[in-house]
């Protein structure tokens, strides 16, 4: 990986995103993050490889109007991690329409955001002739979640489906396609689990006693866009502590 590598991080502010981020840029990328307001890191502020964008992705209009554009540059990226993703909580108890909101809502961020993001940098890779595109999933998406996350979990279960879909379709314009299903990972989004559960719970049935880090995800996301395992193609990759085994 070198400068000629360009990524389009959604989600890089925070969590696995920034610490994919920070992989990326450590070994000589171009990075573009997205995030829907937190601050960016200053490291990477103060970088001249790194470009930060707000964005809400639950807006389609906002998507169009601040990153259509980036697949219109000279330099378009030929890296997309669709990363960032929310988690809302939705029991089947809850009233009919604030259930369907909340799928509403999870369905954009997660599926239909990707989805469009995905399909701009294809039609420029077509154009190119190559690019990666990798796609954070969960591991919900092959065990399931309790059922105050199902929509997460159906989001997540569809962005594998439709990364299957591009690696079948586009491996012959040299573009490769791939799917990471984390389980939890020790973030912001999973320390209220800890604070509610604690760790021990977390990492019951693990195999290890350590709840997984960003970093190892970092790793896991950089070594895929180094395009080093092209013939992986449409595969989904595991990372969970042993916590389920494919």
């Amino acid at each position: 990986m070198n400068e000629n590598t360009y990524a389009l991080v959604t989600g890089a502010s925070r969590g696995i995103g920034k610490s994919i981020t920070d992989k990326l840029l450590s070994q000589g990328a171009r990075v573009i993050g997205t995030a829907r307001s937190s601050e960016f890191d200053p490291e990477f502020l103060s970088s001249d490889r790194f470009e930060g964008l707000h964005v809400d992705l639950e807006y389609p209009e906002a998507i169009k109007e601040k990153l259509e554009p980036i697949f219109q540059r000279d330099h378009a990226p030929n890296v997309l991690i669709n990363n960032a993703g929310i988690f809302i909580e939705s029991g089947f108890d809850k009233s009919d329409d604030f259930w369907l909101d909340s799928w509403d809502k999870t369905m954009q961020v997660n599926l239909r955001a990707s989805a469009i993001l995905s399909k701009w940098a294809l039609k420029r890779w077509k154009v190119d002739e190559g690019g990666i595109l990798i796609n954070v999933s969960s591991r919900a998406a092959y065990r399931g979640d309790t059922q105050e996350y199902a929509a997460y979990a159906a989001s997540k279960g569809g962005m594998v489906a439709f990364t299957k879909s591009i690696a079948r379709d586009f491996g012959k314009h040299n573009i490769s396609a791939y799917s990471i299903a984390p389980g939890f990972i020790k973030t912001d989004m999973a320390l209220d689990s800890i604070e509610v559960y604690g760790e021990d719970y977390l990492t019951e049935g693990m195999a290890f006693d350590e709840i997984t880090s960003p970093e190892e995800v970092g790793e896991l996301v950089a070594f895929l866009a180094s395009g080093k395992v092209r013939h992986m193609t449409g595969a989904t990759f595991h990372i969970n502590g042993g916590s389920y085994m494919i």
